[in-house]
Protein backbone atom coordinates (compact mmCIF):
# COMPACT_ATOMS: atom_id res chain seq x y z
CA UNK A 1 0.00 0.00 0.00
CA UNK A 2 2.68 2.01 -0.06
CA UNK A 3 4.63 3.92 2.88
CA UNK A 4 3.06 6.41 5.55
CA UNK A 5 5.54 9.43 7.43
CA UNK A 6 4.89 9.75 11.53
CA UNK A 7 7.10 12.35 13.56
CA UNK A 8 9.72 11.70 11.05
CA UNK A 9 10.04 7.79 10.30
CA UNK A 10 8.72 6.12 7.41
CA UNK A 11 6.48 3.14 8.10
CA UNK A 12 5.45 0.52 5.01
CA UNK A 13 2.06 0.20 5.38
CA UNK A 14 0.51 -3.77 4.18
CA UNK A 15 -3.25 -4.87 3.81
CA UNK A 16 -4.03 -8.01 5.08
CA UNK A 17 -6.47 -10.31 4.46
CA UNK A 18 -7.90 -13.66 5.57
CA UNK A 19 -11.28 -16.00 5.34
CA UNK A 20 -13.16 -16.52 8.52
CA UNK A 21 -14.64 -20.00 8.79
CA UNK A 22 -18.34 -19.25 6.99
CA UNK A 23 -15.78 -17.81 4.29
CA UNK A 24 -16.30 -14.25 4.70
CA UNK A 25 -13.00 -12.12 4.01
CA UNK A 26 -11.84 -10.33 6.65
CA UNK A 27 -8.87 -7.32 5.87
CA UNK A 28 -6.55 -4.94 8.24
CA UNK A 29 -3.90 -2.84 8.01
CA UNK A 30 -0.57 -3.86 9.04
CA UNK A 31 2.37 -1.19 9.66
CA UNK A 32 6.45 -2.05 10.09
CA UNK A 33 9.32 0.68 10.43
CA UNK A 34 10.91 1.03 7.24
CA UNK A 35 14.66 0.54 9.36
CA UNK A 36 13.33 -1.69 12.06
CA UNK A 37 14.41 0.38 14.63
CA UNK A 38 11.65 1.80 15.76
CA UNK A 39 10.57 1.05 19.99
CA UNK A 40 7.48 -0.54 18.04
CA UNK A 41 8.65 -2.25 15.31
CA UNK A 42 5.14 -3.02 14.01
CA UNK A 43 1.69 -2.73 14.46
CA UNK A 44 -1.50 -3.41 12.96
CA UNK A 45 -5.28 -2.30 12.78
CA UNK A 46 -8.57 -4.03 14.25
CA UNK A 47 -9.88 -5.99 11.53
CA UNK A 48 -11.52 -3.14 9.88
CA UNK A 49 -13.01 -5.06 6.53
CA UNK A 50 -15.50 -7.55 6.12
CA UNK A 51 -16.53 -8.03 2.91
CA UNK A 52 -17.61 -11.33 0.64
CA UNK A 53 -14.63 -11.32 -1.74
CA UNK A 54 -10.95 -10.42 -1.15
CA UNK A 55 -11.27 -8.23 -4.54
CA UNK A 56 -13.85 -5.80 -2.65
CA UNK A 57 -11.78 -5.21 0.39
CA UNK A 58 -8.70 -4.58 -2.06
CA UNK A 59 -10.90 -2.08 -3.75
CA UNK A 60 -12.14 -0.33 -0.51
CA UNK A 61 -8.43 -0.39 0.81
CA UNK A 62 -6.90 1.17 -1.95
CA UNK A 63 -10.06 3.93 -1.93
CA UNK A 64 -8.31 4.93 1.43
CA UNK A 65 -6.98 8.57 1.34
CA UNK A 66 -3.28 9.28 2.69
CA UNK A 67 -4.55 11.35 6.00
CA UNK A 68 -7.00 8.31 6.82
CA UNK A 69 -4.30 5.79 6.67
CA UNK A 70 -1.85 8.03 8.75
CA UNK A 71 -4.73 8.32 11.12
CA UNK A 72 -4.82 4.33 11.40
CA UNK A 73 -1.05 4.47 12.06
CA UNK A 74 -1.42 7.12 14.79
CA UNK A 75 -4.45 5.31 16.23
CA UNK A 76 -2.65 1.39 16.15
CA UNK A 77 0.87 2.93 17.55
CA UNK A 78 -1.30 4.69 20.32
CA UNK A 79 -2.41 1.41 21.38
CA UNK A 80 0.68 -0.25 21.42
CA UNK A 81 2.15 2.72 23.05
CA UNK A 82 -0.34 2.03 26.14
CA UNK A 83 0.17 -2.24 26.46
CA UNK A 84 2.66 -2.93 29.17
CA UNK A 85 3.98 -5.00 27.41
CA UNK A 86 5.65 -2.25 25.26
CA UNK A 87 5.85 -0.07 28.58
CA UNK A 88 8.59 -2.77 30.18
CA UNK A 89 10.54 -3.46 27.18
CA UNK A 90 10.77 0.12 26.84
CA UNK A 91 11.57 0.61 30.50
CA UNK A 92 14.23 -1.71 29.84
CA UNK A 93 16.11 -0.05 27.24
CA UNK A 94 15.43 3.29 28.80
CA UNK A 95 17.48 2.65 31.68
CA UNK A 96 20.31 0.39 29.79
CA UNK A 97 20.66 3.61 27.80
CA UNK A 98 21.25 5.67 30.31
CA UNK A 99 23.37 3.68 32.06
CA UNK A 100 25.51 2.73 29.56
CA UNK A 101 26.07 6.45 28.61
CA UNK A 102 27.03 7.06 32.25
CA UNK A 103 29.58 4.55 32.17
CA UNK A 104 31.05 5.58 28.34
CA UNK A 105 30.76 8.98 28.81
CA UNK A 106 29.47 11.50 26.86
CA UNK A 107 29.91 10.42 23.31
CA UNK A 108 33.17 11.81 21.24
CA UNK A 109 34.38 12.93 24.44
CA UNK A 110 36.32 9.90 25.23
CA UNK A 111 38.23 10.43 21.79
CA UNK A 112 39.28 13.79 22.25
CA UNK A 113 40.44 13.46 25.29
CA UNK A 114 42.89 10.44 24.96
CA UNK A 115 44.08 10.58 21.26
CA UNK A 116 45.37 7.71 20.42
CA UNK A 117 45.86 6.39 23.91
CA UNK A 118 43.46 4.94 26.17
CA UNK A 119 43.86 3.98 29.92
CA UNK A 120 42.96 0.84 31.39
CA UNK A 121 40.42 2.06 33.89
CA UNK A 122 38.41 3.45 30.49
CA UNK A 123 38.50 0.67 28.67
CA UNK A 124 37.01 -1.20 31.25
CA UNK A 125 34.38 1.49 31.89
CA UNK A 126 34.11 1.16 27.80
CA UNK A 127 34.23 -2.52 28.05
CA UNK A 128 30.75 -2.17 30.98
CA UNK A 129 29.14 0.29 28.85
CA UNK A 130 29.50 -2.32 25.70
CA UNK A 131 28.18 -4.87 27.62
CA UNK A 132 25.27 -3.35 28.51
CA UNK A 133 24.51 -2.20 24.93
CA UNK A 134 24.28 -5.80 23.91
CA UNK A 135 21.77 -6.24 26.25
CA UNK A 136 19.87 -3.67 25.42
CA UNK A 137 20.00 -4.42 21.69
CA UNK A 138 19.08 -8.29 22.19
CA UNK A 139 16.17 -6.73 23.97
CA UNK A 140 15.00 -4.32 21.27
CA UNK A 141 15.39 -7.72 18.60
CA UNK A 142 12.16 -9.10 21.05
CA UNK A 143 8.20 -8.62 20.44
CA UNK A 144 7.21 -6.47 23.86
CA UNK A 145 5.18 -9.63 24.20
CA UNK A 146 7.68 -11.86 24.05
CA UNK A 147 9.97 -9.86 26.51
CA UNK A 148 7.12 -9.54 29.42
CA UNK A 149 6.87 -13.79 28.79
CA UNK A 150 10.81 -14.00 29.18
CA UNK A 151 10.88 -12.00 31.77
CA UNK A 152 8.03 -13.57 33.77
CA UNK A 153 10.57 -16.79 33.79
CA UNK A 154 13.32 -15.17 34.89
CA UNK A 155 11.38 -14.00 37.74
CA UNK A 156 9.10 -17.16 38.31
CA UNK A 157 6.53 -15.86 37.42
CA UNK A 158 6.84 -12.16 39.22
CA UNK A 159 5.94 -9.04 38.01
CA UNK A 160 8.01 -5.76 38.13
CA UNK A 161 5.86 -2.90 39.51
CA UNK A 162 7.16 0.22 38.48
CA UNK A 163 5.92 1.91 41.53
CA UNK A 164 7.87 -0.24 43.73
CA UNK A 165 11.26 0.49 45.17
CA UNK A 166 12.36 -2.99 44.60
CA UNK A 167 11.95 -2.84 40.86
CA UNK A 168 15.53 -2.11 39.88
CA UNK A 169 16.68 -5.10 41.73
CA UNK A 170 13.87 -7.58 39.94
CA UNK A 171 15.38 -5.55 36.56
CA UNK A 172 18.90 -6.17 37.58
CA UNK A 173 18.55 -10.01 37.89
CA UNK A 174 16.73 -9.78 34.30
CA UNK A 175 19.77 -7.80 32.88
CA UNK A 176 22.27 -10.21 34.72
CA UNK A 177 20.47 -13.18 33.41
CA UNK A 178 20.59 -12.38 29.74
CA UNK A 179 23.93 -11.13 29.61
CA UNK A 180 25.68 -13.59 31.55
CA UNK A 181 24.12 -15.78 28.33
CA UNK A 182 25.31 -13.73 25.33
CA UNK A 183 28.55 -14.87 23.59
CA UNK A 184 30.36 -11.67 25.02
CA UNK A 185 34.34 -11.40 24.01
CA UNK A 186 36.63 -11.42 27.24
CA UNK A 187 37.62 -7.83 28.13
CA UNK A 188 41.23 -8.48 26.72
CA UNK A 189 39.62 -9.75 23.10
CA UNK A 190 37.35 -6.40 23.18
CA UNK A 191 40.06 -4.20 24.34
CA UNK A 192 42.35 -4.55 21.51
CA UNK A 193 39.55 -4.55 18.76
CA UNK A 194 38.27 -1.39 20.57
CA UNK A 195 41.54 0.46 20.22
CA UNK A 196 41.61 -0.65 16.29
CA UNK A 197 37.91 0.42 15.61
CA UNK A 198 37.12 3.15 18.25
CA UNK A 199 34.78 4.81 15.69
CA UNK A 200 32.81 1.99 15.11
CA UNK A 201 31.97 1.33 18.27
CA UNK A 202 31.28 4.81 18.31
CA UNK A 203 28.90 5.56 15.98
CA UNK A 204 27.18 2.12 17.11
CA UNK A 205 26.56 3.38 20.82
CA UNK A 206 25.44 6.34 19.09
CA UNK A 207 23.05 5.11 16.44
CA UNK A 208 21.56 2.41 19.73
CA UNK A 209 21.00 5.10 21.89
CA UNK A 210 20.40 8.50 20.37
CA UNK A 211 19.41 7.72 17.26
CA UNK A 212 16.78 5.22 18.72
CA UNK A 213 17.04 2.86 15.81
CA UNK A 214 19.05 -0.55 15.80
CA UNK A 215 22.43 -0.47 14.09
Amino acid sequence: MGFLDNDGESWACFLVTFRDRAQRWHGYFSFRSKDGGSEVDGVRTADIFLEASESEIDQKARGLGRPLLNGLLASALHTQDQSDTTQLRRWFRNMLAENSLELSGPLGEMEDSVGDHVEVTQLRSLYASYRIDQVAHFIALLRPEDFEDAVGNILDGRVIDFSAKDRLQFAMLVVEYIESRLPLPPFEVWAKDYVANRNEYLLYSHTLHREGRLP
